[in-house]
């Protein structure tokens, strides 16, 4: 490959690397490869997937070289698996099916001065949204169409946020911008890295015997949901962590969600609010090397699971924090998903049909009014490429402990990672050609989610990076990870299992 393209592709991996603290000579041990043209959009998709990817790579071949006191492993980086795996839930098989995706009420809808999107996933957040719509529990698509298209977007907004719910308006980047969320969120690098409290400095038993697993031996709690802390965790269990997540019993996850992203794990139901179950979690805790947690900020602190109560109790733990708009600004505290965050950050007006602006919207100072549908990145990339970040700044401040000792806090958003793809990525980027809408479905009126089967990777055949495994849950066809160095695991050393039915102790 020539220098002007290994440059291209590296053109992320850089600045996500030094926002790890990593040493920039290291990126020089990354080669890339792989076809062209994937995951396409207006924005510079690919090189946020390749570059997250890249440096995920490079910290687990970090942790690998300290542990075994030899030089850093090549890195190999190929964009045909990494446009897969970012596509893993979509080409997920079990015995043939097609997992679940959107709900029918998780969609783009128009209202009376643009559009608003909804989450309704989660059986509790459909029923969140229809209370403050005043509608029953009954209602459907028709019903809430009809409700949402004689109101505000913004009112909508709020409204529905403010029952527990999720839904967000449109808006353009300039208006992201000028929000007060988009402000705190401007305010913020794309991740943080930091000791958090003394500890001695962590000691690495060497990998004599499993060179390739720089996590070996070392325990991960997982208290993440959905995609992008799952990710994370389903990469350091590739790697060789021990990983067991856990979720509330109250609120039971997607079982096809869990077989996509539990692979290497394992996955257990705990109480937190019980005595029982926090006698468990604190047994648990005192033996954990890692805490990662996917819950809005401020919603775990009453289980006494701040980073800093966390510390105090597990002095050397490593907490990676991950929440979808940032732990600051007017949003701070609330919910929200890859696609609410697209919406609200301008990316779904960026990635909207050519044709679909509109010049009386525009001519009126309408802003994200907009006479077609809204756009979708061909990827849920936010999810996928934060979960890969998350996972790198855990391998690196592991990295860091065994030099220096202490603590250590990672933080990370979806938003930050959004304004890391609007602004420092597209800054200077080549414009990709075609519009980011290519392979949506259209399964109802800005519903523009991609078809299971939609060709959204070019002409790229995935074949090559998928493969089969034997579950308990069935045949599994599933993505490769696209995490590899020199002597890394290809694929899990386990299968996902059914989720919350492992006992709540360490192997």
């Amino acid at each position: 490959m020539g220098r002007g393209h290994e440059g291209a592709r590296q053109r992320g991996t850089d600045p996500a690397w030094a926002a790890l603290g990593g040493d920039p000579a290291l990126t020089e041990r990354i080669t890339y490869g792989g076809p062209p043209g994937l995951l396409p959009a207006r924005l510079p998709v690919m090189s946020l997937a390749r570059s997250t990817v890249a440096v995920c790579a490079l910290a687990g071949a970090e942790l690998a070289a300290r542990r075994n006191g030899g030089p850093v492993p090549v890195v190999r980086v190929d964009d045909g698996a990494v446009a897969t795996a970012f596509l893993s839930e979509r080409h997920l098989r079990v015995d043939g099916r097609a997992c679940s995706s959107f709900a029918p009420l998780s969609r783009f809808w128009r209202t009376a001065d643009g559009w608003v999107r909804t989450h309704a996933n989660y059986p509790h957040h459909r029923a969140r949204l229809l209370r403050a719509l005043e509608l029953p529990e009954t209602a459907g698509g028709a019903d809430v169409e009809a409700e949402l298209s004689g109101r505000r977007a913004e009112e909508i907004e709020e409204t529905v946020c403010a029952a527990g719910g999720l839904a967000v308006a449109l808006r353009t980047p300039e208006e992201w911008r000028a929000h007060p969320q988009g402000t705190a969120v401007a305010a913020h690098p794309l991740l943080t890295l930091a000791p958090l409290g003394d500890a001695p400095a962590r000691a690495l038993p060497s990998l004599a015997g499993s060179p390739a697993l720089p996590a070996a031996g070392l325990r991960v709690l997982d208290l993440t949901r959905v995609i992008a802390g799952p990710v994370a965790t389903r990469t350091l269990a590739l790697l060789g962590a021990e990983v067991l997540r856990i979720d509330a019993p109250q609120l039971p996850e997607s079982q096809d969600a869990h077989s996509d992203t539990g692979f290497g794990k394992r996955s257990t139901a705990l109480d937190l609010g019980s005595p029982a179950g926090r006698a468990s979690f604190e047994e648990l805790l005192s033996r954990a090397d890692v805490v990662v947690t996917g819950y809005r900020p401020g919603a775990l602190d009453r289980f006494g699971l701040t980073p800093e109560a966390l510390t105090a109790r597990r002095p050397g733990l490593v907490v990676a924090r991950l929440s979808a708009w940032g732990d600051d600004g007017p949003w701070g505290g609330r919910r929200g998903f890859d696609s609410l965050v697209q919406v609200a950050t301008g990316i779904a007006a960026v990635e909207a049909d050519a044709g679909s602006a509109s010049t009386d919207a525009k001519e009126s100072g309408g802003g994200a009014q907009r006479s077609g549908a809204p756009g979708a990145l061909p990827a849920q990339a936010l999810d996928h490429g934060t979960g890969y970040l998350l996972a790198a700044a855990v391998l690196r401040a592991l990295t860091e402990q065994s030099r220096t000792g202490g603590s250590f806090l990672a933080t990370l958003a979806l938003a930050r990672t959004a304004r890391w793809l609007t602004h420092d990525l597209a800054d200077g980027a080549e414009p990709h050609p075609g519009p980011g809408t290519a392979g949506l479905g259209t399964a109802g009126p800005g519903t523009l989610e991609p078809h299971p089967e939609a060709p959204i990777t070019g002409d790229h055949d995935p074949a090559h990076h998928l493969r089969e495994t034997d579950s308990p849950l069935g045949r599994l066809r599933h993505a490769l990870p696209p995490v590899s160095f020199d002597g890394s695991p290809a694929t899990w050393a386990t299968p996902p299992g059914r989720c919350g039915m492992d006992a709540p102790v360490w192997q």
